[in-house]
């Protein structure tokens, strides 16, 4: 396939999905979007300094959007439920791979995967068109944990990101070469999403792969300091998925990369994961 017309089906994918991901978005009533507002810097402050946490004001916030969408409040009480777990614990445990053959330190917490789970893995930019080792050790701990979990599927996402990539390769393609060729693991079991550009994209493009297969568990793959960020907009989402068709799925574990950040910003990704969340849910900034 010549490098046009490789771009030229890359992009009319990036639109058909795109065009996909603005029909699920989710609107929130009018008059709850202050609200949400509110209730999104309440959250904020509880992770930028514990002394500012206010859990009565965040619980009289979710009782004003109730008065106004019983269907608004649903989605703000799961957003908030997973954020004290998650963002407040203290004791919230990531597990870290560390080189092994399989996830075993997951597999010891016993968690909940279903009949139908799949391993999200999530993507991370490329640099001339190739992967960074960022990206090549989210793909080695998604392998382990694809050998923990031999009847899981893998869901790669990822775009065609990063500066200089003239033939348009796509975090999810490579990740899937890479799982194949450098992991051993079975082609048949990956599917793959090559147009997310953004975390939020992420699940938004993943959820109707997750929907078409009939997914009820998930565990996300990603590096250490984006897992909480990652797992507040898939939570979310999953609560929209609930609302408009009934579907849900239940995010039941957790298997990181551990490593530093590239990116100052990304050692806050509890304020990009809550823009994001605005942008899913339809809140505009003031």
């Amino acid at each position: 396939m010549s490098i046009l017309r490789k771009a030229l089906c890359l992009l009319l994918a990036a639109l058909f999905l795109i065009g996909a991901a603005a029909a699920e978005s989710y609107q929130v009533a009018e008059k709850n979007q202050p609200l949400f507002r509110e209730l999104f810097s309440l959250l904020k402050a509880a992770v930028d300094s514990p002394a500012g946490r206010d859990d009565a004001a965040v619980d009289k916030v979710l009782e004003q959007i109730r008065g106004v969408s019983e269907a608004d409040y649903e989605i703000a009480r799961a957003v908030t439920d997973h954020w004290r777990a998650v963002w407040l614990d203290p004791f919230y445990p990531l597990y870290l791979y560390r080189g092994e053959e399989k996830a075993v330190t997951l597999e010891r917490s016993n968690p909940p995967i279903g009949e139908k789970h799949a391993i999200v893995v999530l993507g991370y930019q490329l640099e001339n068109g190739e992967m960074k080792d960022e990206l090549k050790g989210r793909c080695k701990a998604a392998a382990a944990l694809a050998k923990s979990y031999p009847d899981a599927i893998i869901v790669c996402s990822g775009g065609a990101t990063g500066p200089n990539n003239p033939d348009g390769h796509t975090e999810a393609g490579l990740m899937k070469e890479y799982l194949v060729r450098a992991c051993g693991i079975d082609t048949s079991r990956i599917f793959t999403d090559e147009s997310a550009m953004t975390t939020l994209e992420n699940a938004e493009n993943t959820f109707e792969i997750l929907r078409a297969k009939g997914i009820r568990t998930i565990t996300i793959v990603t590096s250490d300091y984006h897992q909480k960020w990652g797992q507040v907009l898939y939570n979310a989402l999953a609560a929209v998925y609930a609302q408009r068709y009934g579907y849900s799925v239940e995010i039941v574990g957790n298997y990181c990369f551990p490593i530093e950040p590239e990116e100052d910003s990304y050692r806050s990704g509890h304020r990009i994961a809550l823009s994001q969340l605005s942008s899913m849910l339809g809140v505009p900034r003031k």
